[in-house]
């Protein structure tokens, strides 16, 4: 009898497991199909599960637009050399910080968690960012966001973690401080630094409000802040328009199917990113539930 019930809960639970799952991943396996089948054919409605007539033409138009090519460029090079030195500025003031010899040590702890309860808002920051010449300045995606409590805060928590007398045998090998941090943190703080890449590799990507608070000037924007501006404005018509007079389209887009096609662009990249990181992203979020 038991065996039975636990069956039954077993092929319940799976069920829902299931259809929750579908909820979840349909709305962008939709997404997919609405852009990559005919615009022309998409208008006409009663696509839901299969592309009723393939056609690549809504990527022919957005690579085809030199603003969507150029948003791109800048969104790469946000997330890459944002990622990269929001890493490394990352472990070094988390390192510093698991130092009880470190004379400020104290204070850089208060002067990093103050930030993260009170804010001076969005005018005073945008002054500052004026007075810094950040405003239409493409370091404005980097810069101020360097650092962050919330990962410094995961970092110290493994490197405090790390047995000492790693350090303890670099240091009388001749080691220094620069060496040990390069030579024995980084390569052991593997887990922690492919989260904490994700966690602002994903940010970077996707925000989109640094762009619209900052940036005037379009050439300036990131993939995001141009696939905001289709949604809200007529400008995937416009696309449409650009792709219609194009004696190299066989057949013209719509402004719903060019949307589709951005929305895949900018989703995809990190979903290809995310099976990759997400073994150390586990480990890493694990950090100090465990100890022994």
């Amino acid at each position: 009898m038991s065996t039975k019930k636990i069956d039954l809960f077993v092929i319940c639970n799976t069920i829902l497991m299931l259809l929750f799952a579908f909820i979840c991943i349909y709305p962008f396996y939709y997404v997919i199909i609405i852009s990559l089948n005919d615009p022309l054919d998409a208008q006409r409605g009663g696509i839901y599960l299969m592309v009723r007539s393939f056609s690549i033409e809504n990527y022919k138009a957005i690579f085809k637009t030199a603003e969507l090519l150029n948003s791109y460029q800048i969104t790469i090079f946000r997330v890459v050399v944002g990622s990269i030195l929001h890493l490394i500025l990352t472990s070094m003031f988390a390192y510093a910080l698991t130092k009880k010899h470190f004379v400020f040590r104290k204070f850089l702890n208060w002067w990093m968690l103050i930030p993260m309860y009170f804010s001076g808002g969005i005018i005073p920051t945008y002054v500052v960012m004026d007075m810094l010449g950040l405003v239409n300045n493409v370091m404005v995606y980097v810069l101020p966001h360097l650092l962050a409590t919330f990962h410094i805060l995961i970092m110290r928590t493994y490197l405090s973690e790390l047995p000492p007398a790693l350090e303890e045998s670099a240091v009388i090998d001749g080691a220094g401080d620069v060496a040990v941090y390069w030579k024995i943190i980084i390569p052991l703080s593997a887990p922690v630094m492919a989260t904490i890449a994700l966690f602002i590799g994903v940010f970077h990507w996707n925000d989109w409000f640094t762009g619209f608070t900052y940036m005037t000037s379009e050439k300036l924007w990131t993939a995001q802040n141009v696939l905001l501006k289709i949604i809200q404005s007529n400008e995937a018509s416009n696309i449409a328009s650009i792709s219609k007079m194009n004696s190299g389209f066989k057949q013209t887009v719509t402004a719903e199917s060019v949307k589709m096609a951005m929305l895949v662009l900018t989703t995809v990249p990190v979903i290809i990113v995310y099976p990759f990181l997400q073994k150390y992203f586990v480990k890493g979020m694990m950090l100090g539930s465990v100890k022994g």
